[in-house]
């Protein structure tokens, strides 16, 4: 087995709101961009770069392997592969850690990452009947939608709408902040005249006056995230390529309760913790998928970690930023190469990535800036 890959490259396209700047833009378009982009950024580093396999995350996409049609359309070579896999919203997040482990076993170049076009993807429906998605479990099994997973949860942990709310509004914020600042600059490639996630800052002021979507219940359209369209893509290189990035310490992918979905991430962060013999308190930067703020709360509580920590989606999440389901894992794989290889984080400084996922799972990452 060889030593850990490290991520040398990392970009994402804008996140738009599902039917607004990307809408016209298919999963493979997407895909596309984010993939040349860090193929382009891996090759100003390391000179040129052939690519052994392109691996990305989708979920409601119209099949026929969009990875390989990004692999064609990018420019990598028809001997490039490709694969699309799906863990649901953690598919870009399940894609990376694929092919990191690919690479530790075969040492040569991958790129993974995820995309998802919910504009442009297709209505399904079974013996004529359209349906919004395939079951996440089997009959016998709890199968919940996933805006009722996410009351349920509150419920179940007692996680006020005040607290959902708040933490909400603190996404919306650092995002705002960060945005403005220009941190978000180097890590977007742009998608024709989209250039900007456009949902940063979305009714953060109305919050409190938006009308919970069960009745008696604390989950509103403020407090979850927005169905978005979106990708992101990572370079994989073999250790040892001399390049400053994120190497892949450990990752854990874990079954949890169907139940309540949203809590996979907490076990997932565990168990990527406890394989790379580590505790929350070493980790310098975390990037959890903000689905609903009762689950992003929730995986918080469970971890023990404060839900206004700074380290913890510092410029903001998936409530500000939106939620391109098959891409959101990638995305925080992005943003943890933003914060400690782009910002100059010191050599050993760790992040995490996780996502809870659907039908009751949880994906998580721990790389190390080197």
């Amino acid at each position: 087995m060889g030593a850990d890959p490290v991520i040398v490259a990392a970009r994402r396209t804008p996140i738009a709101t599902r039917g607004r700047g990307l809408a016209a833009v298919d999963v493979a378009a997407l895909a596309t961009t984010a993939v040349a982009a860090a193929h382009a950024d891996a090759q100003a580093v390391l000179g040129a770069v052939d690519v052994a396999d392109v691996v990305l995350g989708n979920c409601m996409g119209p099949g026929g392997n969009p990875a390989r049609h990004a692999a064609l359309a990018a420019g990598l070579g028809a001997h490039v592969p490709g694969a699309t896999i799906d863990r649901q919203c953690g598919s870009g997040l399940a894609a990376i850690v694929d092919a990191a482990v690919a690479v530790r076993v075969d040492p040569r170049v991958r790129i993974a990452g995820g995309a998802e076009s919910a504009s442009t993807a297709p209505v399904r429906s079974l013996n004529g009947v359209p349906y919004a998605r395939a079951p996440f479990a089997p009959s016998g099994f709890p199968d919940p939608d996933m805006l009722a997973a996410a009351e349920d949860l509150a419920r179940h942990d007692g996680i006020s709408r005040e607290r959902q709310d708040a933490h909400a509004a603190r996404s919306h914020a650092r995002a705002r902040a960060a945005r403005d600042s220009g941190r978000f600059a180097d890590e977007l490639a742009a998608v024709g005249a989209a250039r900007a996630d456009d949902g940063i800052g979305a009714g953060e002021r109305v919050l409190a006056r938006l009308t919970p979507l069960f009745p008696g219940g604390s989950v509103t359209a403020g407090n979850s995230t927005r169905v978005s369209d979106g990708a992101a893509a990572v370079v994989i290189a073999p250790a040892g390529v001399g390049a400053p990035g994120l190497a892949v310490r450990a990752h854990g992918i874990v079954g949890c309760d169907p139940a309540l979905p949203g809590i996979g991430a907490a076990p997932a962060v565990s168990a990527a913790l406890a394989s790379a013999g580590l505790s929350e308190g070493d980790i310098t930067a975390f990037e959890i998928v903000e689905a609903f703020a009762s689950q992003s709360l929730a995986v918080l509580d469970r971890l023990g970690i404060a839900e206004d920590d700074p380290r913890v989606c510092a410029h903001g999440g998936a409530l500000a930023l939106g939620h391109p389901w098959g891409a959101s894992g990638a995305v925080a794989v992005v943003r943890l190469f933003s914060r400690l290889v782009r910002a100059g984080a010191p050599r050993g400084a760790l992040g995490v990535a996780a996502a809870s996922v659907g039908g009751g799972l949880g994906v998580a990452l721990v790389v190390e800036a080197v």
